[in-house]
């Protein structure tokens, strides 16, 4: 595993994706048989049995269990922030990230509700990314320094990991990464944001369509494609992903730029993201278009836009009703309540 002193490359990151480990299938064996054993029907819990499933499978453990959820909040700032994209200004991400130290944010009343510990990592909030219509945001260097910043944040002894972005400016360059990645132009992925609207709305699309056109020949290469459209918060959270997946750490992906930021690696391997759930689904219209072209689909649908890790910290009770559910339900022979003939 890489440190954030590393020189690494993209082509040290597309190693390291192409060495993932796969689902523990013994795990995910022993978990259906204890599934079948519980005092309900077979499938009464819907989409509850699956998460535990799933949290067995890439927990690499049976039954499955969330002791020490993480919420790792990604903040960085974007230099197109000054072309009008935005309703704040830069400033606000390092007033945010203060916020969220004080305890002041959404997110720490949503992390007291689940018993999680919130870690924000300021990403070089003094110094922006370049804009990316006029050359790439960020370098190959920096960008591998991000992602293995980001890394750090799935550390030892953490068995749920929920990622999360702040930056002002970081929906345009979400969008623009969306429509990079998935084709499209900007009107296809731009959304409200902070709340812009009207002719401030299509000024963003059209900054996303220059970006678009200045980085178009970098398009196969979904790294580099990180680094010409995206962000420090950003390519910190495909390497939080990264390093999620290599620890056998479920994940929990918030909002739009977080899913978008992810679904960078899906280019390089089409399971890339198993081992992660998608939170909630954005009110930020490009959100859905997105999980339906990764074929996620979402924990909740609360209209909410805030970003900040909030939809993700919101799931976790939900993920430990389900490991609790699947590890603490009595089976048939233990409740001696008769089964199904």
């Amino acid at each position: 595993m890489l440190d954030n002193q590393s020189m690494a490359s993209f082509a040290e990151m597309r190693r390291i994706v192409a060495d993932f480990p796969g689902p523990d299938q013994e795990a995910a064996a022993a978990t259906a048989a204890r599934e079948g054993q519980l005092t309900k029907p077979a499938g009464a819990l819907g989409r509850l049995e699956q998460l535990a499933a799933w949290l067995a499978t890439w927990q690499g453990r049976t039954p499955p269990g969330i002791n020490h959820p993480r919420v790792a909040v990604f903040a960085g700032n974007h230099g197109v922030a000054a072309l009008g994209v935005s309703a704040f200004p830069a400033a606000v991400t390092k007033q945010m990230v203060l916020n969220f130290t004080h305890g002041g944010a959404a997110v720490n009343q949503l992390c007291k509700n689940a018993d999680a510990d919130l870690r924000v990592y300021e990403m070089s909030l003094d110094q922006p990314t370049a804009d990316f219509t006029q050359g790439p945001a960020l370098s190959e260097s920096e960008t591998c320094r991000a992602m293995a910043y980001g890394m750090m944040a799935v550390e030892p002894g953490v068995d749920l990991v929920c990622l999360g972005e702040m930056g002002i400016a970081n929906t345009t360059a979400a969008a623009a990464l969306a429509a990079a990645l998935f084709g499209g132009t900007g009107s296809d992925w731009a959304g409200p944001g902070t709340g812009v609207q009207g002719a401030q709305l299509s000024r963003k699309a059209e900054v996303i369509d220059l970006g678009l056109a200045r980085h178009r020949a970098v398009f196969d290469d979904p790294l580099a494609v990180l680094a010409a459209l995206g962000g420090h918060e950003l390519a910190a959270i495909a390497g939080a992903v990264i390093a999620a997946r290599m620890a056998r750490v479920p994940v929990l992906l918030d909002g739009f730029a977080t899913t978008v930021a992810a679904a960078t690696l899906l280019k390089l391997d089409a399971t890339a993201l198993d081992h992660c759930v998608v939170a909630h689904c954005s009110a930020e219209p490009g959100h859905r278009r997105l999980l339906e072209k990764i074929g996620k689909q979402p924990l909740l649908d609360f209209g909410m836009r805030l970003g900040e890790a909030s939809g993700a910290a919101l799931c976790i009770p939900i993920l430990r009703a389900a490991a609790l559910c699947h590890s603490g339900m009595a089976t048939f022979a233990e409740a001696g309540v008769s089964g199904k003939d």
